[in-house]
Order: C-alpha cells, then structure tokens, then sequence
C-alpha cells in the first residue's frame, strides 16, 4: 500500500500531449479526459505551488499499522492497516494570508446535493474553522451536468442545522445562488482560486 504525499512539482508532458492539450476545448469533461474530480483539483494545487500563487496540500488519512512484511531487506509492504480518526477535510493551505480548508464532493445527482455525503465531524470541522475566520469551503462537481461549484461552509453548515426540519439537500437552484459556479480549464484545471478571490471580497465588505 503506497500513501502519496504533494512533491511540488507538475507533471511532464511530451510535445504531442502540449498540442493536445492546447487544442481540448474548455468544455471538454473529466470523463473522456480520463481524469477525476480529485486528480484535477489535486493539479490545480501543484499549478498554484509552481507558479507561486498558493500553497495548497491534500491532508494524508491517518492510518494505523498493523501487519507489514518484509519480502527484501530494503523493502516493507503493509499487509494491514486501518483508519486511526475521522478524517476532517480534505485540503487545507494558504493563499495570500489566508487559511484555505475545503472538502471535494462529486455528485452524479442532477437536481441537488445530498446533505448525507458529509458526516457531522465534518460539519463541527468547518465550523471550527469559520468560528476563527479561516475560508471554508466545499467544491462541488455535478458530474452528470459538467458543472463545478464553489460553496461557502457557512451555506453547508446552515444548512446541516436546518436539515431535520426542512430539507435533508440542497438543490441546484439554491446552489446557483450561493455558490459561485467555476470554469472547468486546462493550467490549472479547476481555477478555484478566482472563486475564492470572490469569497474573500464578499466576507470583507
């Protein structure tokens, strides 16, 4: 089992797959891309790493070791393990003295987002981080619509409070008008950084 940390550094690509790039349209989906939600989001982080513009990471699970082998001297291969804690989000950084923490969802729901896709640590998680001004979102992708969405937590966490009274989602008509509807791109990929340009300014004003 191998655990993958952020090196840093973006991904070499040939001159053929440079034109190819330069030629996909803007519309163009992750599906026939070959390329997942989380794998773009996670490129998008190394563009703004190399470029200098954000210092983004995805958080590593916490695991806890409970067999390993070791079939030569210089190598070890976990044979068992297990999560050790609830996960919190899953990415957090910094961008131009701002604390970044945000969840990724995809949804192949065409009409709305179930509130059922978060967990309540999660919920108690951004709302931690809002409680201490820090920017807490959610990204969002409708993969059926080909649609990307910026969600402020304060929206989620209002939300979850309301869900057992009210509504147990929240519906493309209602996240058309909080969120902030993203470009799916090329460098970086999902450009969410604009999108949180717009969060920041509307928090400050």
């Amino acid at each position: 089992m191998a655990i993958k940390y952020p090196n840093g550094h973006l991904p070499l690509y040939n001159e053929v797959r440079k034109k190819q790039l330069k030629r996909a349209s803007q519309k163009t989906t992750f599906s026939n891309r070959g390329m997942r939600f989380e794998e773009a989001i996670n490129q998008s982080n190394d563009y703004y790493l190399n470029h200098g513009i954000a210092v983004i990471h995805k958080k590593p699970t916490p695991v806890q070791i409970v067999k390993v082998d070791y079939p030569k001297r210089s190598a070890a291969v976990i044979k068992e393990a297990y999560f050790k804690d609830a996960s919190t989000t899953d990415y957090n950084g910094v961008y131009q003295g701002h604390y970044l923490d945000f969840e990724a969802k995809e949804t192949k729901n065409k009409t709305s987002f179930p509130l059922q896709n978060l967990h309540e640590h999660q919920i108690n998680h951004m709302r931690q981080c809002l409680t201490h001004q820090g920017i807490c979102f959610i990204l969002l992708w409708f993969s059926s619509l080909n649609r990307c969405f910026l969600i402020d937590s304060q929206y989620i966490v209002e939300a979850w409070e309301k869900q057992e009274i009210e509504r147990k989602s929240l519906s493309l008509t209602q996240i058309e008008k909080i969120g902030i509807e993203i470009t799916v791109g090329i460098a970086p990929r999902i450009p969410f950084i604009k999108a949180v340009d717009q969060l920041i300014e509307s928090k400050e004003k």
